[in-house]
Protein backbone atom coordinates (compact mmCIF):
# COMPACT_ATOMS: atom_id res chain seq x y z
CA UNK A 1 0.00 0.00 0.00
CA UNK A 2 1.41 3.36 -1.06
CA UNK A 3 1.65 6.00 1.66
CA UNK A 4 0.92 9.57 0.56
CA UNK A 5 1.75 12.91 2.16
CA UNK A 6 -1.97 13.63 2.52
CA UNK A 7 -2.61 10.52 4.66
CA UNK A 8 -3.42 10.46 8.37
CA UNK A 9 -0.35 8.99 10.08
CA UNK A 10 -0.63 6.32 12.74
CA UNK A 11 2.57 5.14 14.45
CA UNK A 12 2.82 2.21 12.05
CA UNK A 13 2.23 4.34 8.96
CA UNK A 14 4.66 7.01 10.16
CA UNK A 15 7.44 4.51 10.85
CA UNK A 16 6.88 2.82 7.49
CA UNK A 17 7.08 6.16 5.70
CA UNK A 18 10.25 7.44 7.43
CA UNK A 19 12.07 4.08 7.59
CA UNK A 20 13.57 4.43 4.07
CA UNK A 21 14.92 7.88 5.03
CA UNK A 22 16.44 6.51 8.24
CA UNK A 23 18.10 3.61 6.44
CA UNK A 24 19.17 6.01 3.69
CA UNK A 25 20.91 8.27 6.19
CA UNK A 26 22.60 5.29 7.84
CA UNK A 27 24.02 4.19 4.51
CA UNK A 28 25.04 7.77 3.75
CA UNK A 29 27.00 7.88 6.99
CA UNK A 30 28.83 4.74 5.89
CA UNK A 31 30.85 6.79 3.38
CA UNK A 32 33.16 8.41 5.89
CA UNK A 33 33.15 5.36 8.15
CA UNK A 34 34.40 3.06 5.41
CA UNK A 35 37.11 5.50 4.31
CA UNK A 36 38.32 5.83 7.89
CA UNK A 37 38.16 2.11 8.58
CA UNK A 38 40.29 1.16 5.57
CA UNK A 39 42.74 4.06 5.92
CA UNK A 40 43.27 3.39 9.63
CA UNK A 41 43.87 -0.34 9.25
CA UNK A 42 45.72 -0.42 5.89
CA UNK A 43 47.56 2.92 5.67
CA UNK A 44 48.24 3.99 9.25
CA UNK A 45 47.16 6.36 12.00
CA UNK A 46 48.93 9.44 10.57
CA UNK A 47 46.97 9.11 7.32
CA UNK A 48 43.84 8.38 9.36
CA UNK A 49 44.41 11.57 11.34
CA UNK A 50 44.93 13.50 8.07
CA UNK A 51 41.59 12.31 6.66
CA UNK A 52 39.79 13.34 9.86
CA UNK A 53 41.64 16.64 9.99
CA UNK A 54 40.63 17.87 6.52
CA UNK A 55 37.14 16.35 6.34
CA UNK A 56 35.39 19.27 8.14
CA UNK A 57 36.61 21.64 5.41
CA UNK A 58 35.18 19.39 2.66
CA UNK A 59 31.87 18.96 4.50
CA UNK A 60 31.54 22.71 4.98
CA UNK A 61 31.66 23.25 1.21
CA UNK A 62 29.16 20.46 0.51
CA UNK A 63 26.72 21.71 3.15
CA UNK A 64 25.01 23.96 0.60
CA UNK A 65 23.31 20.81 -0.70
CA UNK A 66 21.61 20.26 2.66
CA UNK A 67 20.39 23.87 2.60
CA UNK A 68 18.84 23.60 -0.85
CA UNK A 69 17.37 20.16 -0.17
CA UNK A 70 15.64 21.01 3.10
CA UNK A 71 14.71 24.59 2.29
CA UNK A 72 13.59 23.80 -1.26
CA UNK A 73 11.65 20.68 -0.36
CA UNK A 74 9.70 22.62 2.28
CA UNK A 75 8.60 25.09 -0.40
CA UNK A 76 7.75 22.34 -2.88
CA UNK A 77 5.87 20.36 -0.23
CA UNK A 78 3.74 23.36 0.69
CA UNK A 79 2.99 24.04 -3.00
CA UNK A 80 1.86 20.44 -3.43
CA UNK A 81 -0.33 20.75 -0.34
CA UNK A 82 -1.91 23.86 -1.88
CA UNK A 83 -2.61 21.94 -5.10
CA UNK A 84 -0.15 24.00 -7.21
CA UNK A 85 1.58 21.03 -8.85
CA UNK A 86 3.00 22.81 -11.91
CA UNK A 87 4.53 25.54 -9.74
CA UNK A 88 5.98 22.86 -7.45
CA UNK A 89 7.55 21.12 -10.46
CA UNK A 90 9.19 24.29 -11.76
CA UNK A 91 10.49 25.18 -8.30
CA UNK A 92 11.93 21.69 -7.89
CA UNK A 93 13.74 21.99 -11.24
CA UNK A 94 15.14 25.39 -10.29
CA UNK A 95 16.60 23.95 -7.06
CA UNK A 96 18.36 21.15 -8.93
CA UNK A 97 19.88 23.49 -11.54
CA UNK A 98 21.05 25.83 -8.76
CA UNK A 99 22.68 22.92 -6.94
CA UNK A 100 24.75 21.89 -9.96
CA UNK A 101 25.88 25.48 -10.61
CA UNK A 102 26.90 26.08 -7.01
CA UNK A 103 28.62 22.70 -6.84
CA UNK A 104 30.97 23.56 -9.70
CA UNK A 105 31.72 26.97 -8.20
CA UNK A 106 32.49 25.51 -4.75
CA UNK A 107 34.82 22.93 -6.30
CA UNK A 108 36.94 25.70 -7.81
CA UNK A 109 36.99 27.65 -4.54
CA UNK A 110 37.87 24.55 -2.54
CA UNK A 111 40.82 23.64 -4.75
CA UNK A 112 42.25 27.14 -4.25
CA UNK A 113 41.94 27.30 -0.46
CA UNK A 114 42.53 23.67 0.55
CA UNK A 115 46.29 23.71 1.21
CA UNK A 116 46.41 27.18 2.86
CA UNK A 117 43.57 26.21 5.19
CA UNK A 118 45.27 22.93 6.15
CA UNK A 119 48.48 24.82 6.97
CA UNK A 120 46.56 27.44 8.94
CA UNK A 121 44.93 24.72 11.03
CA UNK A 122 48.30 23.26 11.98
CA UNK A 123 48.87 20.36 9.59
CA UNK A 124 52.50 19.79 8.64
CA UNK A 125 54.84 17.18 7.18
CA UNK A 126 53.26 13.91 6.08
CA UNK A 127 49.94 14.84 7.65
CA UNK A 128 49.76 17.99 5.50
CA UNK A 129 50.56 16.16 2.26
CA UNK A 130 47.97 13.49 3.02
CA UNK A 131 45.34 16.15 3.84
CA UNK A 132 45.89 17.84 0.48
CA UNK A 133 46.02 14.60 -1.52
CA UNK A 134 42.76 13.33 -0.03
CA UNK A 135 40.95 16.67 -0.15
CA UNK A 136 41.78 17.60 -3.76
CA UNK A 137 40.34 14.40 -5.15
CA UNK A 138 37.26 14.59 -2.95
CA UNK A 139 36.53 18.17 -4.02
CA UNK A 140 36.03 17.04 -7.62
CA UNK A 141 32.83 15.32 -6.51
CA UNK A 142 31.34 18.34 -4.68
CA UNK A 143 28.46 18.87 -7.14
CA UNK A 144 27.54 15.17 -7.08
CA UNK A 145 27.74 15.14 -3.26
CA UNK A 146 25.43 18.15 -3.08
CA UNK A 147 22.97 16.54 -5.50
CA UNK A 148 22.89 13.43 -3.34
CA UNK A 149 22.00 15.53 -0.30
CA UNK A 150 19.32 17.40 -2.24
CA UNK A 151 17.68 14.26 -3.59
CA UNK A 152 17.50 12.71 -0.13
CA UNK A 153 14.88 15.36 0.68
CA UNK A 154 13.18 15.64 -2.71
CA UNK A 155 12.65 11.90 -3.22
CA UNK A 156 10.64 11.91 0.00
CA UNK A 157 8.67 14.94 -1.19
CA UNK A 158 8.04 13.10 -4.47
CA UNK A 159 6.57 10.25 -2.38
CA UNK A 160 9.40 7.94 -3.48
CA UNK A 161 11.44 7.47 -0.27
CA UNK A 162 12.09 3.81 -1.14
CA UNK A 163 13.76 4.89 -4.39
CA UNK A 164 16.03 7.24 -2.46
CA UNK A 165 16.92 4.31 -0.24
CA UNK A 166 17.94 2.13 -3.18
CA UNK A 167 20.07 4.90 -4.69
CA UNK A 168 21.82 5.40 -1.36
CA UNK A 169 22.38 1.68 -0.80
CA UNK A 170 23.89 1.38 -4.28
CA UNK A 171 26.17 4.34 -3.60
CA UNK A 172 27.28 2.95 -0.24
CA UNK A 173 28.03 -0.49 -1.66
CA UNK A 174 30.04 1.18 -4.42
CA UNK A 175 32.11 2.99 -1.81
CA UNK A 176 32.66 -0.12 0.30
CA UNK A 177 33.72 -2.31 -2.63
CA UNK A 178 35.99 0.32 -4.16
CA UNK A 179 37.59 1.15 -0.79
CA UNK A 180 38.37 -2.53 -0.42
CA UNK A 181 39.93 -2.56 -3.89
CA UNK A 182 41.74 0.81 -3.93
CA UNK A 183 42.96 0.80 -0.31
CA UNK A 184 42.85 -2.81 0.89
CA UNK A 185 44.18 -4.49 -2.28
CA UNK A 186 45.86 -1.78 -4.34
CA UNK A 187 48.39 0.46 -2.55
CA UNK A 188 46.62 3.72 -3.38
CA UNK A 189 46.33 5.01 0.20
CA UNK A 190 44.24 8.10 0.94
CA UNK A 191 43.97 8.89 -2.78
CA UNK A 192 42.26 5.54 -3.32
CA UNK A 193 39.85 6.22 -0.46
CA UNK A 194 38.95 9.63 -1.92
CA UNK A 195 38.47 8.18 -5.42
CA UNK A 196 36.15 5.48 -4.06
CA UNK A 197 34.10 8.14 -2.28
CA UNK A 198 33.57 10.46 -5.25
CA UNK A 199 32.62 7.54 -7.51
CA UNK A 200 29.98 6.62 -4.96
CA UNK A 201 28.80 10.25 -4.95
CA UNK A 202 28.10 9.94 -8.66
CA UNK A 203 25.97 6.87 -8.03
CA UNK A 204 24.03 8.66 -5.26
CA UNK A 205 23.77 12.05 -6.95
CA UNK A 206 23.98 11.76 -10.74
CA UNK A 207 21.87 8.59 -11.16
CA UNK A 208 18.85 10.17 -9.36
CA UNK A 209 19.35 13.24 -11.56
CA UNK A 210 18.99 11.05 -14.64
CA UNK A 211 15.88 9.46 -13.11
CA UNK A 212 14.15 12.83 -12.77
CA UNK A 213 15.18 13.73 -16.33
CA UNK A 214 13.76 10.54 -17.86
CA UNK A 215 10.81 9.66 -15.61
CA UNK A 216 7.65 11.73 -15.97
CA UNK A 217 5.68 9.78 -13.37
CA UNK A 218 4.39 11.42 -10.22
CA UNK A 219 4.24 15.08 -9.27
CA UNK A 220 7.93 15.94 -9.61
CA UNK A 221 10.29 15.70 -12.56
CA UNK A 222 12.78 18.02 -14.21
CA UNK A 223 11.38 20.57 -16.60
CA UNK A 224 12.27 23.97 -18.00
CA UNK A 225 12.04 26.91 -15.63
CA UNK A 226 12.95 30.55 -15.25
CA UNK A 227 15.23 31.92 -12.58
CA UNK A 228 13.00 32.79 -9.64
CA UNK A 229 15.20 34.78 -7.26
CA UNK A 230 12.41 35.00 -4.72
CA UNK A 231 12.02 31.21 -4.58
CA UNK A 232 15.79 30.73 -4.36
CA UNK A 233 16.05 33.32 -1.61
CA UNK A 234 13.23 31.70 0.33
CA UNK A 235 14.78 28.25 -0.06
CA UNK A 236 18.20 29.49 1.03
CA UNK A 237 16.71 31.37 3.98
CA UNK A 238 14.45 28.50 5.02
CA UNK A 239 17.24 25.97 4.67
CA UNK A 240 19.81 28.22 6.31
CA UNK A 241 19.53 26.28 9.55
CA UNK A 242 20.78 23.12 7.83
CA UNK A 243 23.63 25.03 6.18
CA UNK A 244 24.39 26.70 9.48
CA UNK A 245 24.35 23.34 11.22
CA UNK A 246 26.80 21.93 8.67
CA UNK A 247 29.11 24.95 8.80
CA UNK A 248 28.95 25.09 12.58
CA UNK A 249 29.71 21.40 12.91
CA UNK A 250 32.65 21.82 10.56
CA UNK A 251 33.99 24.76 12.56
CA UNK A 252 33.47 22.96 15.86
CA UNK A 253 35.13 19.80 14.50
CA UNK A 254 38.11 21.93 13.49
CA UNK A 255 38.27 23.28 17.05
CA UNK A 256 37.95 19.76 18.47
CA UNK A 257 40.89 18.68 16.32
CA UNK A 258 42.90 21.74 17.35
CA UNK A 259 42.28 21.14 21.07
CA UNK A 260 43.01 17.43 20.81
CA UNK A 261 46.15 18.02 18.76
CA UNK A 262 47.31 20.33 21.55
CA UNK A 263 46.38 18.03 24.45
CA UNK A 264 46.89 14.52 23.00
CA UNK A 265 48.73 14.90 19.68
CA UNK A 266 47.84 12.91 16.56
CA UNK A 267 46.32 10.18 18.74
CA UNK A 268 43.73 12.68 19.96
CA UNK A 269 42.74 13.59 16.39
CA UNK A 270 42.50 9.90 15.47
CA UNK A 271 40.40 9.11 18.56
CA UNK A 272 37.99 11.93 17.72
CA UNK A 273 37.78 10.65 14.16
CA UNK A 274 36.63 7.23 15.36
CA UNK A 275 34.05 8.80 17.64
CA UNK A 276 32.76 11.00 14.81
CA UNK A 277 32.41 8.04 12.46
CA UNK A 278 30.34 6.12 14.98
CA UNK A 279 28.43 9.29 15.90
CA UNK A 280 27.41 9.73 12.24
CA UNK A 281 25.76 6.31 12.26
CA UNK A 282 23.87 6.75 15.54
CA UNK A 283 22.75 10.33 14.87
CA UNK A 284 21.62 9.33 11.36
CA UNK A 285 18.54 7.74 12.96
CA UNK A 286 17.38 11.16 14.13
CA UNK A 287 18.41 12.94 10.94
CA UNK A 288 16.67 10.32 8.80
CA UNK A 289 13.50 10.59 10.85
CA UNK A 290 13.55 14.38 10.55
CA UNK A 291 14.17 14.26 6.80
CA UNK A 292 11.36 11.74 6.37
CA UNK A 293 8.76 13.70 8.38
CA UNK A 294 9.61 17.20 7.10
CA UNK A 295 7.71 16.93 3.76
CA UNK A 296 4.68 15.52 5.61
CA UNK A 297 4.72 18.46 8.01
CA UNK A 298 5.11 20.92 5.11
CA UNK A 299 2.23 19.35 3.19
CA UNK A 300 -0.25 19.41 6.08
CA UNK A 301 0.78 22.92 7.07
CA UNK A 302 0.22 24.06 3.48
CA UNK A 303 -3.15 22.28 3.45
CA UNK A 304 -4.18 23.82 6.79
CA UNK A 305 -4.58 20.47 8.59
CA UNK A 306 -3.83 21.54 12.18
CA UNK A 307 -5.14 18.28 13.66
CA UNK A 308 -2.64 16.28 11.63
CA UNK A 309 0.18 18.66 12.63
CA UNK A 310 -0.67 18.01 16.29
CA UNK A 311 -0.70 14.30 15.60
CA UNK A 312 2.72 14.42 13.89
CA UNK A 313 4.27 16.51 16.65
CA UNK A 314 2.98 14.27 19.44
CA UNK A 315 3.94 10.98 17.83
CA UNK A 316 7.33 12.28 16.72
CA UNK A 317 8.38 13.40 20.19
CA UNK A 318 7.39 10.01 21.63
CA UNK A 319 9.25 8.09 18.95
CA UNK A 320 12.37 10.25 19.39
CA UNK A 321 12.31 9.57 23.13
CA UNK A 322 12.35 5.84 22.38
CA UNK A 323 15.08 6.21 19.76
CA UNK A 324 17.21 8.17 22.23
CA UNK A 325 17.04 5.49 24.89
CA UNK A 326 17.88 2.75 22.38
CA UNK A 327 20.78 4.74 20.89
CA UNK A 328 22.30 5.41 24.32
CA UNK A 329 22.11 1.77 25.42
CA UNK A 330 23.42 0.47 22.09
CA UNK A 331 26.32 2.93 21.94
CA UNK A 332 27.52 2.11 25.45
CA UNK A 333 27.18 -1.64 24.83
CA UNK A 334 29.03 -1.54 21.51
CA UNK A 335 31.73 0.96 22.48
CA UNK A 336 34.48 -1.61 23.10
CA UNK A 337 33.80 -3.56 19.89
CA UNK A 338 33.58 -0.51 17.63
CA UNK A 339 36.73 1.01 19.09
CA UNK A 340 38.58 -2.27 18.62
CA UNK A 341 37.46 -2.40 15.00
CA UNK A 342 39.06 0.96 14.18
CA UNK A 343 42.17 1.23 16.36
CA UNK A 344 42.69 -2.15 17.99
CA UNK A 345 46.26 -2.18 16.66
CA UNK A 346 47.41 0.55 19.12
CA UNK A 347 46.79 0.05 22.88
CA UNK A 348 47.22 3.69 23.93
CA UNK A 349 45.02 4.97 21.12
CA UNK A 350 42.42 2.30 21.94
CA UNK A 351 42.19 3.37 25.61
CA UNK A 352 41.91 7.05 24.71
CA UNK A 353 39.23 6.40 22.10
CA UNK A 354 37.17 4.06 24.30
CA UNK A 355 36.97 6.53 27.18
CA UNK A 356 36.06 9.35 24.81
CA UNK A 357 33.36 7.24 23.18
CA UNK A 358 31.75 6.27 26.50
CA UNK A 359 31.48 9.93 27.53
CA UNK A 360 30.52 11.38 24.15
CA UNK A 361 27.70 8.88 23.55
CA UNK A 362 25.72 10.23 26.52
CA UNK A 363 24.58 12.97 24.11
CA UNK A 364 22.50 10.48 22.09
CA UNK A 365 19.77 10.57 24.74
CA UNK A 366 19.17 14.29 24.04
CA UNK A 367 20.31 15.27 20.55
CA UNK A 368 17.31 13.77 18.70
CA UNK A 369 14.92 16.36 20.13
CA UNK A 370 17.11 19.22 18.93
CA UNK A 371 17.59 17.74 15.44
CA UNK A 372 13.84 17.18 15.06
CA UNK A 373 12.97 20.60 16.47
CA UNK A 374 15.15 22.40 13.95
CA UNK A 375 13.81 20.31 11.06
CA UNK A 376 10.21 20.76 12.24
CA UNK A 377 10.42 24.56 12.03
CA UNK A 378 12.15 24.38 8.66
CA UNK A 379 9.22 22.30 7.39
CA UNK A 380 6.83 24.95 8.72
CA UNK A 381 8.71 27.60 6.75
CA UNK A 382 10.23 29.30 9.81
CA UNK A 383 13.90 29.30 8.91
CA UNK A 384 14.65 31.86 11.63
CA UNK A 385 13.65 29.64 14.54
CA UNK A 386 15.24 26.61 12.91
CA UNK A 387 18.48 28.53 12.41
CA UNK A 388 18.42 29.78 16.00
CA UNK A 389 18.19 26.23 17.35
CA UNK A 390 20.94 25.02 15.03
CA UNK A 391 23.18 28.04 15.60
CA UNK A 392 23.03 27.74 19.38
CA UNK A 393 23.24 23.94 19.39
CA UNK A 394 26.07 23.38 16.94
CA UNK A 395 28.14 26.54 17.36
CA UNK A 396 27.56 28.88 20.31
CA UNK A 397 27.02 26.32 23.06
CA UNK A 398 29.65 23.91 21.76
CA UNK A 399 32.31 26.58 21.32
CA UNK A 400 31.68 27.87 24.83
CA UNK A 401 31.85 24.52 26.60
CA UNK A 402 34.66 23.24 24.36
CA UNK A 403 36.82 26.16 25.42
CA UNK A 404 35.86 26.04 29.12
CA UNK A 405 35.46 22.38 30.13
CA UNK A 406 39.01 21.24 29.17
CA UNK A 407 40.38 23.87 31.59
CA UNK A 408 38.88 21.93 34.50
CA UNK A 409 38.54 18.40 33.12
CA UNK A 410 41.36 18.11 30.58
CA UNK A 411 40.68 15.71 27.72
CA UNK A 412 37.48 14.48 29.40
CA UNK A 413 36.14 18.01 29.07
CA UNK A 414 36.44 17.73 25.28
CA UNK A 415 34.38 14.54 25.20
CA UNK A 416 31.72 15.96 27.55
CA UNK A 417 31.39 19.23 25.65
CA UNK A 418 28.81 17.75 23.28
CA UNK A 419 26.71 16.47 26.18
CA UNK A 420 26.60 19.89 27.86
CA UNK A 421 25.80 21.73 24.61
CA UNK A 422 22.95 19.34 23.69
CA UNK A 423 21.36 19.82 27.12
CA UNK A 424 21.54 23.60 26.75
CA UNK A 425 20.07 23.37 23.23
CA UNK A 426 17.22 21.19 24.50
CA UNK A 427 16.02 24.06 26.68
CA UNK A 428 15.95 26.31 23.60
CA UNK A 429 14.08 23.72 21.51
CA UNK A 430 11.43 23.21 24.20
CA UNK A 431 11.00 26.99 24.51
CA UNK A 432 10.27 27.42 20.80
CA UNK A 433 8.00 24.37 20.58
CA UNK A 434 5.89 25.72 23.45
CA UNK A 435 5.77 29.38 22.41
CA UNK A 436 5.06 28.76 18.70
CA UNK A 437 2.34 26.09 19.08
CA UNK A 438 -0.61 28.52 18.71
CA UNK A 439 0.86 30.26 15.68
CA UNK A 440 1.21 27.04 13.68
CA UNK A 441 -1.61 25.07 15.25
CA UNK A 442 0.38 21.96 16.16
Amino acid sequence: MKIQLSDHFTYRRLIRFVLPSIVMMIFTSVYGVVDGLFVSNFVGKTSFAAVNFIMPVIMALGGVGFMIGTGGSAIVGQLLGEGRTEKARRTFSLMIYATVTLGVLLTLIGLLILRPVAVLLGAEGKMLSECVAYGRILLIGTAAFMLQNVFQSFLVTAERPELGLWFTVAASLTNILLDGLFVGVLPWGVQGAALATILSYFVGGVVPLLYFVVSKRGNLYLTSCKIDWRALGKAFTNGSSELLTNLSMSLVNILYNFQLLRLAGEDGVSAYGVIMYVNFIFVSFFIGYSVGTAPVVSYHYGAGHSDELKNLRKKSLRLITGFGVVMLIASEALAWLLTKLFVGYDAALFDLTLRGFMLYSLSFAVCGFNIFGSSFFTALGNGGVSAAISFLRTLVFQLAVLLLLPIWLGTDGIWLAIVASECLALAVTVFFLVTKRKRYGY
